[in-house]
């Protein structure tokens, strides 16, 4: 008989020691390092500055009281401005927003776009840009500001523009007849200073499209191209003396502009013969009816 726990020694002696080893092998987690004191500080600080800063930024310390907006003209200005006004003085100087003035002025057609600038701590200036109207289109006796891309410009000003007529209402917000369109575009690419001249723009069928000018002769632009360099044609003209008392400018072909309507350039130097084309005198000396060429000096060939 084998004695009471014979064969088993190595068995008990082994398994302290596979114990052992696998203790060994398990890594302890490491602490997390502790900020020091003066850390910890910091970031308390940083945390109310933050804090105090997003208190102050909608606080009544520094609610806007002063606003100026400038920019509008046209028989909407005093609405307009009541409306920004009141929408500014729901803001503060540290927190402006601009998407509430943007939504006050979206229903105007007029507004072209709309800035703010803040003063510390109270002052808060609006700035409004207009879109520009070039014409006005009239239908039945009503008159109604276009914009050079054919947006009708509701609410702007109604001063001295140049009339496109038109014979059905536009609906929508914009002009969406060819022919006007035709006219509004040659009216937006005029220089300010002749397209205050202009009194109309209409389409012929003899010139075209057809511009008459205040105290001023007929611009024959035929088509709508080339807008830029007929415009350029018709200043040319109009600033040369030769062109003067012209009924109309021939701007089809821009490189080649003609004054029409002019007399003949003997009966304007010489007094006699002037006077010998009265009516009742025995030698008369009609009118030239051919267009002369702009920039041609009296008694010269073209």
């Amino acid at each position: 008989m084998r004695p009471r726990g014979a064969g088993r020694g190595p068995r008990a002696h082994g398994e302290p020691s596979t114990r052992m080893h696998r203790a060994a092998v398990l890594t302890r987690p490491r602490a997390l390092p502790r900020l020091p004191r003066h850390g910890i500080w910091v970031l308390a600080a940083i945390a109310l500055i933050v804090a105090f800063g997003l208190w102050l930024r909608d606080s009544s310390l520094v609610a806007v009281q002063k606003v100026s907006v400038t920019g509008l003209t046209g028989p909407e200005t005093a609405r307009l401005t009541t409306q920004l006004e009141a929408a500014a003085r729901d803001m503060t100087t540290l927190h402006v927003r601009t998407d509430q003035l943007e939504a006050v002025v979206r229903p105007y057609p007029v507004v072209k776009r709309v800035t703010a600038h803040a003063s510390f701590p109270h002052t808060l200036r609006i700035e409004v840009t207009e879109n520009v109207p070039v014409a006005s289109v009239l239908v039945d006796g009503v008159r109604t500001p276009v914009g050079g891309d054919g947006r009708l410009l509701r609410g702007a000003d109604q001063r001295a523009l140049p009339v496109v007529p038109m014979s059905v209402v536009p609906t929508g917000d914009r002009v969406a007849d060819k022919t006007a369109l035709r006219a509004i575009a040659a009216l937006a690419f005029a220089p300010p200073a002749l397209r205050s001249r202009v009194q109309r723009a209409v389409t012929t069928p003899a010139g075209g499209l057809t511009l008459t000018l205040e105290r001023g002769p007929e611009l024959h632009f035929g088509g709508g191209d080339r807008l830029a360099a007929k415009w350029a044609a018709a200043a040319a003209v109009l600033a040369d003396a030769g062109s003067a008392g012209a009924t109309y400018l021939d701007l089809r072909y821009p490189e080649r502009p003609a004054a029409g309507g002019l007399e003949d350039p003997a009966t304007q130097r010489d007094p006699e013969t002037a006077n010998a084309a009265l009516p009742g005198a025995s030698t008369t000396t009609g009118a030239a009816a051919t267009a002369t060429p702009a920039g041609a000096a009296a008694g010269t060939t073209p």
